[in-house]
């Protein structure tokens, strides 16, 4: 008799900001949330790693949490001056940080679970495997690249 399938849980790392997936309700800190948000952007182009300062940080917060930001800056004002590239369709940035965010909880989220194995390759960078089939768990194919409309402000 084989042992039955584990139930996947909810992320939580915190109360501070929530996001919902279908049948899934992740909960972060605000510290990871805006870990995350930070590292989706990169992961995009949209910002060079370690580029922003911690006003920018909080502004692209407000983007992934809210769809919008509400306070007046230099990341506003970009995504202002790019808006028809950036925001208002079905895959917009909102959309790929979001989708990013989350991915990132949920893989954390099976690994807890022991679903998902981490593996560390020849090159020093993670790839992770079903805990169960050994079958290896697929990155996002392709992302979009946002570095032509990226945000480039100088760390101060």
């Amino acid at each position: 008799m084989s042992e039955p399938r584990k139930t996947p849980s909810n992320y939580r790392s915190g109360t501070d900001y929530t996001m919902e997936f279908g049948k899934y309700r992740f909960r972060f800190s605000a510290r990871d949330f805006r870990e995350r948000c930070e590292f989706a952007a990169v992961q995009l182009a949209f910002v060079p790693s370690g580029s922003l300062k911690d006003a920018d940080v909080e502004q692209l917060v407000q983007l992934v949490a809210h769809g919008h930001i509400s306070s007046d800056g230099g990341l506003q004002d970009h995504i202002a001056a790019h808006r028809e590239e950036l925001i208002g369709f079905d895959d917009d940035l909102v959309h790929w940080l979001r989708k990013l965010v989350f991915r990132g909880a949920w893989v954390d989220q099976q690994i807890k679970d022991e679903l998902v194995e981490p593996v560390l390759d020849d090159f020093g960078t993670f790839t992770y495997r079903c805990a169960v089939t050994n079958d290896p768990i697929e990155e996002i194919a392709d992302t979009p690249d946002w570095s032509n409309v990226g945000y480039r402000m100088e760390r101060r």
